[in-house]
């Protein structure tokens, strides 16, 4: 009976937490942005770099789950700083791409640099702020935060949690190490549309991320009052 209990919460938490990434991250919708990031690249390249972001999106959504709420503290940062700060990244990178001109769609795939940059950049920025954001930071420092059972079980939450983590990356691996055959599926036209409606949405994103951390911050004045 009590196994079963913990295999449920586990199983809960695990599909808590995967849909919670998926939806935040949407590694699909940014597969043809980092494919912009990336055109200089070949398929097999690109799925090096996939490879890395994707191993590097598990390390920070694990940290994040574990630590993320000790780290805050320690540096004295809350959760509204963090949004705000981090929505402000990715809005910004967001209206950069929205805003570019068709000429510049070759610069930005840093088409000089080749594999070797394009590899150096693979934490920061292609999995730091564009992968796994403060959006999605910050989902996973609060479901760190809250994975304590009330019945004195933690450990099937934690489970849940990191298999979560785990499945979201493999989800980032595959979206973007397929992000080169999905542009040729709908074509040069298709990609350009798909990467402004991706651009527009990250911007979106940012624009919420900000928002909900300003909301956050003043919600202890409002009812203060």
């Amino acid at each position: 009976m009590l196994d079963g209990f913990l295999i449920a919460r586990a199983l809960s938490d695990f599909l808590f937490g995967f849909g919670t990434f998926f939806a935040i991250i949407n590694p699909y919708g940014l597969a043809f942005v980092f494919l912009d990031r990336t055109r200089s690249l070949s398929d097999a390249e690109r799925g090096r770099i996939a490879r890395l972001i994707a191993g590097y999106s598990l390390i920070v959504l694990a940290v994040s789950l574990l630590f993320g709420s000790a780290i805050l503290g320690f540096f004295g940062v809350s959760l509204p700083a963090l949004r705000i700060a981090g929505g402000l990244v990715v809005a910004v990178a967001g209206w950069s791409m929205l805003n570019a001109p068709e000429a510049e769609a070759e610069p930005l795939a840093i088409a000089a640099g080749g594999f070797d940059v394009v590899r150096r950049m693979a934490f920061f920025p292609l999995t730091i702020p564009l992968t796994t954001g403060p959006g999605t930071i910050a989902a996973a420092i609060a479901l760190g935060a809250t994975r304590n059972d009330p019945g004195g079980h933690p450990l099937p939450a934690l489970v849940g949690s990191l298999l979560a983590a785990f499945a979201a990356a493999l989800t980032v691996w595959h979206a973007y190490r397929r992000a080169g055959l999905m542009a040729r599926l709908v074509g040069a036209e298709g990609t350009r549309v798909i990467t402004r409606l991706s651009a527009f949405l990250l911007l979106c994103v940012g624009v919420e991320i900000i928002l909900t951390g300003v909301a956050d911050a003043l919600r202890p004045l409002l009812q203060s009052r």
